[in-house]
């Protein structure tokens, strides 16, 4: 199991819709995250410069890569896309971040 850190850009006035959505994540969405690989997945927000940062962990044999291809995920991108700054895919835009330290 790897740790994957990245953030995203919500933009100004959606924090309060942003959080409401992800209260309310479909179940069909989290099922296909699990089988994707994903655990534990947290999501902050810093109100200052509107910026999320996304902390998960990632199995051995995560398949994150075929989830762009999922209906489910699609769906979901196209009901965020008014929040965040996305990609012409209406996927979010994402920012891998270098893990530089960590303690169990």
């Amino acid at each position: 199991m790897r740790r994957h850190a990245f953030v995203m850009q919500l933009k100004p006035g959606c924090e309060e819709e942003y959080k409401r959505r992800h209260d309310r994540i479909w179940p069909e969405l989290k099922d296909e995250l699990r089988k994707a690989g994903i655990s534990d997945y947290t999501i902050y927000l810093d109100r200052k410069t509107y910026r999320l940062f996304a902390v998960q962990r990632l199995a051995d044999d995560e398949r994150t890569a075929a989830l762009p291809q999922q209906p489910i995920m699609r769906r979901w991108w196209e009901y965020m896309k008014d929040l965040m700054e996305t990609n012409p895919d209406d996927s979010p835009v994402v920012e891998p971040l270098e893990e530089m330290f960590h303690m169990d």
